[in-house]
């Protein structure tokens, strides 16, 4: 049989081998030389006129792209692969991510529904992070693009939860939904409220204490006056590591209020749910076992190469009950692909989906969770070291607590906040680190997320080395 003229596979299988070793080798390169090179570099004007070309009606080729690829793309990424990469909550990746999702690409599944092994490795996923949380057997889960968009999921299933199968039909009436949550907590949860139809001045922002956690007395009080005032409390948002500095509200006490309350108990654990990895970090976490829903991404502390987002329901029925939609296109059947009662497009509004578990699967298969968490105490230790290096000095101090991996620092004197935002971008134009600039009680901070599995003693030392010479030097 002839090869379809149309086909869009290569006409030399043997140069594509070629060309494809040559790039796998490539980027093998470019993360075993990480340290050698600048932890970022802005992508020249002459690279962007490159880029703003009209998309081409006719093909250049693959190695002519791959040249282009080398020139004008992997020089430019945002870095968060370096070791000094502290500015944002960016997982680094692994090298065995890398692979898996090269195979994921040449598999090249939809992941919504059907019968095939994507989806039970989907489930196995759910379930192994079901035994992690300590949910039951009937918790269900689903991956999504992130934390933000899980946490979206978790406002719809609580609402669904609150208000029953009329609301999907109906809408939310007249109901005056209530949500709560700490003035810490991520902006997406705001968003969420507003995408649910309920408006963000339905998120009660409820006061922090000394150490960032929500005030569990001005929750309660709320809840009390919100009741009183004929509203519809249904949901508690609990933060497992704000984005900030990283508190960890009280869960146990919330599970208890929750229940008292009757109210849906969502834990946005964007990045420090997956502490459960650690032995150490855990302890930490009391009272996540007993949420509603759990949200989190295996791309920033698993290293899960972009993007693995994560919801988690303890209830698998009230996800599917919130979601499933019969169409005649999505018919099951007793065997063959239509095979299965339950498929991933009923737990989720996404249809096409890509296989997201494989990545994962790899990277716990490879690592291991154990790793896993040692890579996170050791993150936590470096943030203490760069903590007590901050105490230490007459150039900064501390702006925050640190509970677990994020430093929030400043520099000495009256001009703080424009000293701060020109110390950032210096450590970025020469190359140096990827701290961030954030704002604490109003005030320009500068905010060392330590996430990176490559980060060491010795690279904390050297960025505070570095830091403090740039102070001196802003200072003259």
């Amino acid at each position: 049989m002839t090869e379809s003229p149309h086909s869009l596979d290569p006409e030399d299988w043997e140069a594509f081998r070629a060309l494809s070793h040559q790039a796998l080798d490539a980027m093998i390169d470019d993360l075993a030389s990480l340290r050698q090179r600048p932890v970022w570099v802005e992508t020249a004007e002459e690279i962007r006129r490159r880029l703003n070309v009209s998309a081409p009606r006719e093909k250049i080729g693959f190695s002519a792209a791959l040249g282009e690829f080398y020139q004008s793309i992997q020089p430019y990424v945002v870095g968060n692969r370096h070791p000094a990469f502290f500015g944002w909550a960016h997982g680094a990746g692994t090298p065995a991510g890398m692979v898996a999702e090269m195979l994921a690409a040449g598999l090249n599944a939809n992941c919504g529904g059907r019968n095939h092994v994507g989806i039970e490795l989907e489930r196995r996923v759910a379930a192994w992070m079901a035994e992690a949380f300590s949910f039951p057997a009937k918790a269900s889960g689903l991956f999504v693009g992130g934390t933000s968009l899980a946490n979206f999921l978790g406002v719809l299933i609580a609402r669904h939860a609150c208000l029953g199968e009329s609301v999907r039909r109906d809408g939310v009436g007249g109901e005056k939904l209530r949500a709560y949550a700490s003035t810490q907590a991520h902006g997406c949860v705001a968003q969420a409220m507003d995408m649910a139809g309920l408006g963000t001045e339905a998120l009660r922002k409820i006061a922090c204490d000394a150490q960032g956690r929500i005030d569990m007395a001005a929750l309660k009080a709320q809840v009390v006056a919100d009741r009183a005032a004929g509203e519809k409390p249904f949901l508690i948002v609990a933060s497992a590591g704000t984005v900030n500095f990283g508190a960890i509200d009280p869960l146990a006490l919330l599970a208890d209020f929750a229940g008292e309350q009757q109210l849906w108990l969502h834990v946005d654990g964007a990045f420090g749910a997956l502490a459960v990895f650690s032995d150490q970090l855990k302890p930490l976490l009391a009272g996540i076992e007993r949420a509603d829903s759990i949200a989190f991404d295996f791309h920033k502390w698993g290293h899960v190469p972009y993007d693995a987002g994560f919801i988690l329901v303890r209830d698998g029925e009230a996800q599917r009950r919130s979601f499933a939609a019969p169409a005649s296109y999505l018919t099951r059947a007793e065997a063959g692909l239509a095979k299965g009662e339950i498929w991933p497009c009923d737990l989720g509004p996404d249809l096409s989906r890509g296989f997201r578990a494989l990545k994962v699967w790899m990277t716990l298969q490879t690592c291991g969770t154990r790793a896993l968490g040692e890579a996170m105490e050791a993150n936590c230790a470096a943030a203490r070291r760069l903590a007590a290096l901050i105490e230490a000095s007459r150039d900064f101090y501390l702006v925050a607590p640190v509970p677990l991996n994020i430093v929030c620092f400043s520099l000495s004197g009256e001009n703080g906040d424009a000293a701060n935002r020109r110390l950032v971008e210096t450590l970025h134009v020469r190359g140096l680190a990827a701290p961030s600039i954030t704002l604490i009680d109003g005030r320009a901070a500068i905010r060392c997320a330590i996430f990176n599995h490559r980060t060491t003693m010795d690279d904390i030392d050297l960025f505070f080395a570095q830091a403090s010479e740039l102070a001196a030097e802003l200072r003259n």
